[in-house]
C-alpha cells in the first residue's frame, strides 16, 4: 500500500494496517519506490493525495481501495465494506473532499517507529 508519509489522517490508517494487517507492505508515496509505483500505474508523484493498494500487479485506489483494506481487518474495521453498498461516484467524491483535507486532521505525521509489539521489517517498503 502506497500512503502520504506526510499525512497524519494516512499514517494513522497505515500503523493500523501494520497492527493488524499482517499481509500487508507499506510505502509512503514520498520514498523512491513509492514515487516509482506511482508512475508505473499511471499517477502523479507530485499529487500524494491517492491511497494505493497494488495486489497482484493490480492497482486499487481511492474509496475501492479503502474497501479492499477494511475488508482484510478484524473486527470493527471490518464494518467499513458495508461501504459498498454507496455507489462508486459517491464513495469517491466523500474520498476525494477527504484526501483535499486530510492535513487538517490532527495527529502525528508517519514515524519510522513501529507500533507496540509489531515488527515491520518485512513490512515497510522504501
Amino acid at each position: 500500500m502506497l500512503f502520504d508519509g506526510d499525512c497524519a489522517l494516512c499514517s494513522h490508517s497505515a500503523r493500523t494496517l501494520l497492527k493488524h494487517g499482517a499481509r500487508f507492505r507499506l510505502t509512503p508515496t514520498q520514498s523512491d519506490l513509492g514515487q516509482a509505483l506511482l508512475r508505473h500505474y499511471g499517477l502523479s508523484p507530485d499529487d500524494p493525495s491517492t491511497m494505493l493498494v497494488i495486489e497482484d500487479g493490480r492497482a486499487i485506489g481511492r474509496s475501492d481501495g479503502v474497501l479492499h483494506l477494511a475488508a482484510s481487518l478484524p473486527f470493527p474495521y471490518r464494518l467499513a465494506v458495508a461501504g459498498r453498498l454507496v455507489p462508486r461516484p459517491v464513495r469517491d467524491a466523500l474520498y476525494g473532499w477527504v484526501a483535499r483535507h486530510r492535513r487538517r486532521f490532527p495527529g502525528q505525521a508517519w514515524c519510522a517507529l513501529p507500533p507496540e509489539g509489531v515488527d515491520m521489517s518485512d513490512r515497510v517498503l522504501g
